[in-house]
């Protein structure tokens, strides 16, 4: 059995979720809750391209936001 995460020729959606992850997920499986499709049925290359141009800072966006707040009480009035 082919794990369908790794199917080159499968078709893919790309997912996103509120905090800004991104996720490969194949085209017949039912979007988990909590996600959408940010780029729908598509080559699994072109999704990955998708990912690699869209998806540029790995951390989630609640920890992008804390740090941001952080380096702002740091910087002199």
């Amino acid at each position: 059995m082919t794990n369908p995460f790794e199917d080159e020729k499968g078709v893919y959606h790309v997912l996103i979720n509120e905090e800004g992850q991104h996720s490969l997920w194949p085209s017949f499986k039912e979007v988990p809750q909590g996600w959408t499709i940010a780029h729908k049925a598509d080559t699994r290359a072109a999704c990955l391209e998708f990912i690699n141009q869209n998806w540029k800072d790995m951390r989630p966006k609640s920890l992008i936001d804390r740090m941001a707040k952080q380096a702002e009480g740091k910087k002199p009035n």
